[in-house]
């Protein structure tokens, strides 16, 4: 798209904007050098990737290119053979390793970003060199001792060299007998040896070589003749240490000029998600939305088959507190629209924001509009916008418009949008009106997507009669004497001048003379426009007030709701509790219940105590159904307490009585307090307490003890989802399931299998066939999940 019209609406400022949201140089390029594509997947994919990057920053924060730094320049130089300073190859390193941190992080989520994971795909953070930097440089740019061997050799003789001097000239200075010499007792440096400050009357009283002097003259900084040596000592190991410096710098800069290619690319991948970013950082501020991207579609031969729909959009670069919203929809016959209006109504507002929008969102960004926003990319966008509006500049401001128009004249086509703002102004109007309907019949023909603004009344006329144009208008408040900048589109604007006038004071009698120089069909017009922009206006208002009445009702449901939840919640915690209180009864019951029984079995007791005994079993039977809301199914005689004697635990290969079912059964499998029996066809797990030992005919006449239950059990919900587990299983959490549903009572369940390979779904439903608590079975409606849910009948409790 050409740079002209990109500046015109103001594109360039947007990236502006967009670049101070970037982390490093290499993304602030990225940012600057964005332009808008026309390539539709393109233009998917770059704002399928802003909004992952949203949600990847709303989740994780922190995430982010921090410690990247653009060493293109650097690596360039490695590759030339130039030694890079520790400092510079500090800034490599932590390049890399944000690099390696990002891209660890993306390829966690790949799954659920995976626009950003392909462009992580590209970074290539080379831990090796990572590695040996750390290795080799602290943090603090310095050179490690450990970089090599011979570093640490050097350094330590380094270390014993400049010890040596120390205590050389330590003992020089404490000398007494050199104390009336020396201006200061103390050793410092000049040209890089140490020295000692002596007077200048007395430099022939220790001998040595003068490196410099005070300003004053009076001292002289000598270093005596018995620290020469040990100071040339010290520097030529210096002189060693630094070489090895080097030759260390250079091998880093060797690997690194080596691996140029793969620095560089890790770069410019991580300019790429500095940019995204920032694109969703500036998304964010500017509460902007991801448009839906529609096709061209062949509609009829005339339409192009464009869409512009944007509901609720907002300049992005007008102050968020005072900018108006407006809806812009161009319906499925029309592609022209004509705006007209008073002059600073928004008019020209309303183009640049129809402009700007289809440009940021062909570049990937995310626009200031609201859900349900649609556009088309189209191939070119053209823009003739002016704010000159002097009379004496009128003629070179009507001949700039008229050059820029003629630029594109022939280069629009179906794939273009135009915008023409105060189409034909600056000249004669009639001439200027014939020019600029004549432009619009000319891009008509050619099917371009246009937008224009004007004051001339003849281009009204023009799209209420043209196929394909339309009308639209910036509202005026003729109370306030203001424009409202909303865009209205389907009528055409109305003239107020006359309204205006008046309003100001301009005398009635004035006024109506001009009214009535107007002919009576513009009246009638003029009326007929005040009636339907009135009716408009109590139409939003009426649909302002449903909207509020609605938000309200909701907010009111949501908070009833809300109560319920909290009541429910409530009965719940109330059920429970009262749960856990019956089965602690039940569990002290039957405590005192062994106890009794073994005092009964205590071979010596007397016949009292046996009596005394069953009378307080008696006792404890009696009152065991009025202590909680509890019952107690079987109720032994007094007969039967006195003779009960320890009954055996069940075991596999018992034929017991399953009292759930009312049938008998095999005892198949004992584990944790629960059997696997046979009953007839079917296996079904039941809890020992729910079967009795056989003996003969029906159940057994003798129970252990009186068995205690709650009078509904807790319903396990209308659902069970087995998805994910193995058939085996699943099998037996389903029959544990409806064991558990027919005991509370439910009449149907929903067992949700899922569609999958089907291995699933036909095991549930061979075991429904078959299971004597399911009445019948059937697939559920496509609604609530067709094949993937079996819906079961369960047998009355």
């Amino acid at each position: 798209m050409n740079d002209k019209h990109l500046s015109t609406l103001e594109y360039p400022k947007i990236l502006q904007l967009l670049s101070t949201h970037t982390s490093f140089s290499a993304g602030r390029e990225k940012v600057l050098a964005l332009r808008p594509t026309s390539d539709f997947g393109e233009i998917q994919s770059r704002l399928a990737t802003t909004s992952e990057a949203r949600v990847l920053l709303r989740e994780r924060p922190g995430t982010s290119v921090g410690g990247a730094h653009d060493v293109r320049p650097l690596t360039a130089d490695a590759r030339r053979g130039k030694i890079l300073a520790a400092g510079d190859l500090l800034d490599v390193r932590d390049t890399l390793a944000a690099g390696r941190r990002l891209q660890r992080t993306l390829s966690r989520l790949e799954d659920t970003f995976p626009h950003l994971g392909q462009v992580a795909d590209a970074i290539r953070p080379c831990g090796e060199i990572i590695e040996e930097i750390n290795r080799c440089i602290d943090d603090q740019a310095a050179v490690r001792d450990q970089a090599s061997p011979s570093l640490s050799r050097l350094r330590r003789e380094v270390g014993i060299a400049h010890d040596r001097i120390q205590a050389k000239l330590q003992n020089i200075i404490s000398a007494a007998r050199n104390a009336p010499y020396l201006q200061e007792a103390l050793i410092t440096r000049r040209e890089n040896r140490y020295v000692i400050p002596l007077k200048a009357q007395f430099r022939d009283k220790i001998r040595g070589v003068v490196h410099d002097r005070s300003s004053s003259g009076v001292t002289l900084f000598i270093e005596p003749l018995s620290v020469v040596e040990l100071n040339n000592a010290w520097r030529m190991l210096q002189l060693e240490e630094e070489e090895e410096v080097r030759r260390i710098l250079a091998a880093l800069s060797l690997q690194i000029g080596q691996n140029a290619l793969a620095i560089e690319e890790t770069v410019d991948a991580l300019g790429q998600l500095d940019a995204t970013f920032a694109k969703a950082k500036y998304a964010e501020v500017i509460d902007a939305a991801e448009p839906e991207l529609v096709t061209f579609s062949g509609r009829t031969d005339a339409h192009p088959g464009s869409t512009v729909r944007l509901l609720g959009a907002r300049h992005p670069l007008l102050d968020p507190e005072g900018v108006v919203p407006i809806d812009v929809e161009l319906d499925e016959e029309t592609f022209m629209l004509v705006i007209t209006g008073p002059n600073t109504g928004g008019k020209t507002v309303s183009l640049k924001t129809v402009g700007l929008l289809t440009l940021m969102a062909q570049a990937g960004l995310h626009i200031p509009v609201e859900a349900g926003s649609a556009l088309s990319p189209f191939d070119d966008v053209y823009a003739d916008i002016g704010d000159e509006q002097s009379i004496e500049q009128s003629l070179s401001t009507f001949s700039s418009h008229i050059t820029n128009i003629i630029s594109f004249l022939d280069k629009a086509d179906e794939r273009s949008l135009v915008l023409l703002d105060e189409l034909g102004a600056g000249t004669d109007p009639a001439e200027g009106s014939a020019l600029a309907r004549a432009l619009l019949e000319h891009f008509r023909r050619r099917r371009s997507t246009t937008f224009v603004a004007t004051h001339y009344p003849e281009l009204k006329t023009y799209a209420q009669l043209t196929p394909g144009a339309r009308n639209g208008s910036v509202e005026f408040d003729a109370e306030s004497l203001s424009p409202t900048y909303r865009l209205s589109i389907g009528l055409p604007g109305r003239s107020n001048a006359l309204t205006i006038a008046r309003r100001l004071n301009m005398p009635q009698r004035i006024v109506e003379e001009a009214r009535d120089m107007v002919s009576a069909e513009d009246r009638r017009t003029q009326d007929m426009l005040d009636d339907i922009h009135r009716l408009r206006i109590e139409m939003a208002q009426a649909r302002e007030e449903a909207d509020a009445a609605r938000a309200e009702a909701k907010r009111i449901l949501r908070g009833l709701q809300d109560r319920l939840a909290a009541i429910e919640d409530e009965r719940q915690q109330i059920l429970e509790e009262a749960r856990r209180e019956a089965a602690e009864l039940l569990d002290s019951v039957r405590r005192e219940v062994r106890q009794l029984r073994s005092r009964l079995r205590a071979a010596a007791a007397p016949v009292d105590a046996v009596r005394t005994v069953t009378e307080e079993l008696k006792t404890l039977e009696s009152e065991m159904p009025t202590a909680r809301p509890l019952e107690t199914p079987e109720q032994a005689t007094e007969d039967e307490w006195s003779g009960i004697v320890e009954r055996r635990a069940i075991q596999p290969g018992d034929r017991v009585w399953v009292r759930p079912l009312k049938s008998e059964g095999e005892v198949l499998k004992v584990a944790e307090g629960e059997a696997e029996v046979q009953v007839g066809r079917a296996r079904t797990q039941v809890a020992l307490a729910a079967l009795e030992l056989r003996q003969g005919e029906g159940p057994e006449q003798v129970p252990e003890g009186p068995s205690v239950s709650t009078e509904t059990p807790p319903s396990p919900g209308r659902s069970i989802d087995l998805r994910g587990g193995r058939v085996e299983e699943s099998l037996r959490e389903l029959d544990r399931y409806l064991d558990q549903a027919m005991r509370s009572g439910l009449p149907e369940a929903r067992i949700i299998h899922g569609k999958g390979t089907g291995t699933l779904r036909l095991a549930v439903r061979d075991f429904l066939a078959n299971h004597p608590l399911v009445r019948e079975f059937e697939a559920a409606d496509y609604r609530e999940g067709g094949d993937g849910v079996t819906v079961a009948v369960i047998v009355e409790r």
